[in-house]
C-alpha cells in the first residue's frame, strides 16, 4: 500500500510520521495534554522538535504524566533529580520553566474555567484554516502568536514568545497547517467543521 502524501516535515522517521498523522494540527481541548504541549513547545526551543518527540516518554515520566498541579508543587530537590535524568532535555532554564508556567497555568484555570476556554477564545474556538501549499510558506509567528505570547509573558508564564506560541497553536489544532496535498488537511479541516456544527 502506497504511503500517504504528508507534510514534508514529516520525512521518513515512523515516529515524526505518526505525530504528524496522529497528533500535529488536530484540535485539542483537554486541559492536560495541553499543558504537556506548552512543557514540550517550551522544552524545545533551539532544538529539533524530533529531539523532543523522542524523550516524549521520558517527560511524561519524569513530569508525572504532564499533570499541572504535580508540576506546580515541585521542590527544589525535585528539580535538582529533573536535571540529573538523561531522558530529558537537562536545561535549568527549561525545568524551571515548566514549574513556573505549571503555576501560572493552574492561576489561568482558576481564572476562566479551564485553560481550553483560555487558549482557544484567542481563535474564537474555531481553528483557523489555513491554505499553504509548501511547508517553506508556513510562517514562524503571526500577529496572533504575537499578542498570545504577550499575554501569557503579562501572566508570568516564560519559554512563551511569538515563534514557541505559534508551534504551540499548530500543535494543538488552533491552526490548520497541513500542506494542502497533505492527506491531513482535509481530515483536519472536517474535524474543525463538526466542532463548530455541534
Amino acid at each position: 500500500m502506497a504511503e500517504p502524501q504528508r507534510c514534508a516535515w514529516a520525512g521518513n522517521d515512523k515516529l515524526m510520521q505518526a505525530y504528524h498523522d496522529e497528533d500535529w494540527g488536530t484540535p485539542l481541548h483537554d486541559d492536560q495534554r495541553l499543558f504537556e504541549f506548552l512543557i514540550l513547545e517550551g522544552a524545545q526551543a533551539g532544538l529539533s522538535w524530533s529531539t523532543i518527540l523522542n524523550k516524549r516518554d521520558n517527560y511524561r515520566r519524569a513530569f508525572d504524566g504532564f499533570d499541572p498541579v504535580k508540576v506546580a508543587g515541585y521542590s527544589q530537590r525535585k528539580i535538582q533529580a529533573l536535571l540529573q535524568d538523561e531522558g530529558i532535555v537537562r536545561n535549568r532554564l527549561k525545568v524551571n520553566a515548566a514549574v513556573r508556567n505549571a503555576k501560572a497555568f493552574l492561576a489561568v484555570v482558576d481564572e476562566v474555567g479551564s485553560w481550553d476556554a483560555y487558549i482557544w477564545s484567542f481563535v474564537d474556538g474555531t481553528p483557523i484554516q489555513n491554505s499553504f501549499r509548501l511547508a517553506a510558506d508556513l510562517p514562524a509567528e503571526t500577529d496572533l502568536s504575537k499578542i498570545l505570547s504577550k499575554d501569557l509573558k503579562k501572566r508570568g508564564f516564560t519559554f512563551v514568545g511569538p515563534t514557541i506560541c505559534y508551534a504551540l497553536m499548530q500543535a494543538t489544532g488552533m491552526v490548520n497547517d497541513h500542506e494542502v496535498g497533505c492527506f491531513r488537511h482535509d481530515q483536519v479541516a472536517k474535524l474543525a467543521r463538526k466542532r463548530t456544527a455541534k
